[in-house]
């Protein structure tokens, strides 16, 4: 009885063991011919997650009122800074906030000859740290990931980051993002 009980156990590791090795093949030509896809595109941002809180990009990406902003942020390739691990706090100007802009500007900073330029004001956008709007108001400037400093102004008890009001909150996976009402605009050096 002893003796089949061993054999029992010992052909059980061993089917075990094949379905690892198995499944270990597979993963590993799934990986390869992922790999491959998105060779052009890749890093944190370009990861596939349905069950984690979405990131900061993933926000924008959802929203009907960011539209303008993802193209910016695809368009200058700072997909990745938007999906660091954080935490982030992101200013995100609506699409009217873009329009508000002098005509002609979105669609010059858009060319690949800009891409340096919208990289700087799209990082103007992002702080490091949870910021919460009772936080912000505490707060009489920000440093932004562009190494440059945005001010704050506590109007009516609520902060106002560089002249652009926060009109809407939404707590990210990576941080919080705060939906304002004027693209920020770094100054000149």
């Amino acid at each position: 009885m002893k003796t089949l009980k061993q054999f029992f156990i010992c052909a059980c590791c061993i089917f075990a063991f094949a379905a690892c090795k198995n499944e270990t093949k597979e993963a590993s030509t799934t990986s390869t011919a992922s790999d491959t896809k998105t060779a052009e595109k890749s890093g944190q941002a370009f990861i596939t997650d349905d069950e984690g809180t979405p990131n900061c990009l993933q926000i924008a990406i959802g929203s009907p009122d960011h539209k303008t902003l993802v193209a910016a942020v695809q368009a200058a390739e700072v997909e990745n800074a938007l999906v660091n691990v954080g935490p982030l706090t992101v200013f995100a100007p609506t699409d009217a906030a873009f329009a508000a802009l002098p005509e002609g500007t979105v669609e010059n900073l858009v060319k690949p000859e800009n891409k340096a330029t919208l990289a700087n004001i799209l990082k103007y956008h992002v702080t490091p740290g949870n910021l919460s709007t009772t936080i912000l108001s505490k707060l009489p400037k920000l440093g932004q990931a562009n190494n440059q400093y945005v001010q704050v102004e506590v109007v009516d008890g609520k902060p106002v980051i560089g002249g652009a009001n926060i009109i809407a909150t939404v707590k990210a996976g990576n941080g919080i993002v705060h939906v304002i009402d004027k693209v920020l605009l770094p100054p000149s050096e």
